[in-house]
């Protein structure tokens, strides 16, 4: 790093505020910035009739665009090649790079890192969720900057390690997907031309209890898309509107009322026996002759009943009506009978291992560019 150079970003960025003049009966591409460093992405297309801000701003290819609002949540990004002529509001931040001292590449890995949201953090105002950075002090942020052939040379080291870890995810993604269709596959086959109802396999059970305010209650939180149940921090009896707590037992069918129909279901584990949820959440009792929980738990985890929940959930979107008892219950859905369930679970068990095996390496797949970015920016890459 003996010719890294500390720079203000001021020095390196410029800002830009092009003024559009929105068009009645012109569509207008929206662009926004992902957290967490997952960059720019087209929002939707709009006529200009429908954009209720009167300021909007044109963005450029290859511009460095930073949110106002979330720079602290890691919202920066290059405008792609094909957004070039979209708008963003004034909550957006649109720099043109100094192209003698800055690769727009390098800027863009070097600000998609938690160390430079901190900084940002440390810059932003505000007593809500909504905390702008404060446009002046970020300019005035320090950078340690290479030579431009240094900063290519790193860009393209980090780019070649990038796509490595994109084909290794890739890799993991199908391995998932084939794992879900063999979990689906042997349920089909198991269950031939046997339909039950969730009310005939399972049945309402809630251990409900009561709040004291000086309790303490270890809380469990439902994930979407099939990712199971996590531990979340306790909650103390002051901190809490609810009455009464649902605690969990081993083998209970969790459903998330709110958002069940997206996949927030799963059987609770023994090591989570005895947390707790809120009534927001329901628990089911398998029925012994009727359902095991071991093999309803990979099933559960699966698209293919999520999209049953779908189905008896009416509206769309987020104004989804919350899914009530009743209504998973009366789901009618292929079912195998208990003893041809019990020789799903060993087929099953060979398809836990695996995705236990995938869950550490989607751990290590997403630390290792935040590690990547970490060594170039010390100039040990």
């Amino acid at each position: 790093m003996s010719k890294w150079q500390t720079a203000k970003l001021g020095d390196l960025l410029t800002l830009r505020r092009d003024r559009v003049e929105l068009l009645f009966g012109t569509t207008y591409k929206r662009i926004t910035v992902k957290l967490s460093g997952l960059g720019v992405v087209l929002r939707d297309e709009v006529d200009g009739s429908a954009i209720k801000s009167e300021v909007q701003f044109i963005a450029r290819a290859g511009q460095f665009v930073a949110s106002k609002i979330d720079a602290r949540n890691g919202s920066f990004g290059l405008v792609p090649p094909h957004l070039d002529g979209s708008v963003v509001s004034g909550n957006f931040l649109t720099f043109d790079c100094n192209p003698d001292r800055l690769l727009p590449k390098f800027i863009e890995y070097y600000a998609n890192r938690p160390t430079f949201w901190e900084q940002c953090s440390q810059i932003s105002e505000g007593t809500t969720n909504r905390v702008p950075v404060r446009v002046e002090q970020f300019m005035e942020l320090p950078i340690q900057l290479p030579p431009l052939a240094e900063q290519q040379r790193l860009v393209a080291r980090i780019e070649g390690l990038a796509a490595q870890i994109h084909e290794a995810r890739t890799l993991r993604h199908q391995a998932a997907e084939e794992a879900e269709a063999f979990v689906t596959s042997v349920h089909d086959s198991l269950s031939g031309s046997r339909k039950k109802k969730l009310g005939d396999i399972l049945k309402l059970d809630e251990d409900e209890v009561p709040i004291e305010i000086t309790g303490s209650y270890s809380q469990v939180g439902v994930k979407s898309f099939g990712g199971g149940l996590f531990p979340k921090g306790a909650v103390e009896g002051t901190g809490t509107t609810y009455r009464t707590f649902n605690r969990l037992y081993d083998g209970a069918f969790l459903l998330s009322q709110v958002k069940g129909w997206e996949g927030a279901v799963a059987i609770c584990p023994p090591e989570l026996a005895g947390w707790f949820v809120s009534p927001e959440y329901r628990t089911f009792r398998c029925i012994p002759t009727e359902s095991r929980a071991r093999y309803l738990a990979p099933l559960v985890r699966t698209e293919w009943f999520w999209s049953k929940l779908a189905n008896a959930t009416r509206g769309v979107g987020a104004r989804r009506e919350r899914t009530r008892p009743e209504q998973f219950l009366n789901i009618e859905l292929p079912m195998p009978d208990v003893e041809k369930q019990k020789y799903g679970e060993v087929l099953f068990a060979e398809v836990g291992v695996l995705k236990r095996v995938q869950a550490e390496t989607a751990a290590e797949l997403d630390a290792l560019l935040p590690a990547i970015l970490d060594k170039a920016f010390k100039g040990e890459l």
